[in-house]
């Protein structure tokens, strides 16, 4: 395996280095995906710990995105 890779010339190894990033994003944009196709569970599982700990009376209020990950 080792002789493989001493006879790739540059522009080989460029063209696999090329093929694996193109899979690694396909892979990415694949979990983004399907994570953001189930994004109603993943939260009601995030927050479910917070919210059994609330008071009957108060909300979780958020006013942006990334405040939701700030309440420690």
């Amino acid at each position: 395996m080792a002789d493989q890779f001493d006879k790739q010339s540059l522009t080989e190894h460029l063209r696999e280095l090329r093929s694996c990033l193109l899979i690694s994003m396909a892979a990415v944009a694949g979990g983004f995906a399907l994570a953001y196709s189930f994004i109603r569970p993943i939260s009601d599982w995030f927050f479910r710990p917070l919210i059994n700990v609330l008071p009957h009376d108060k909300n979780l209020i958020f006013t942006s995105y990334q405040e939701g990950f700030f309440f420690i």
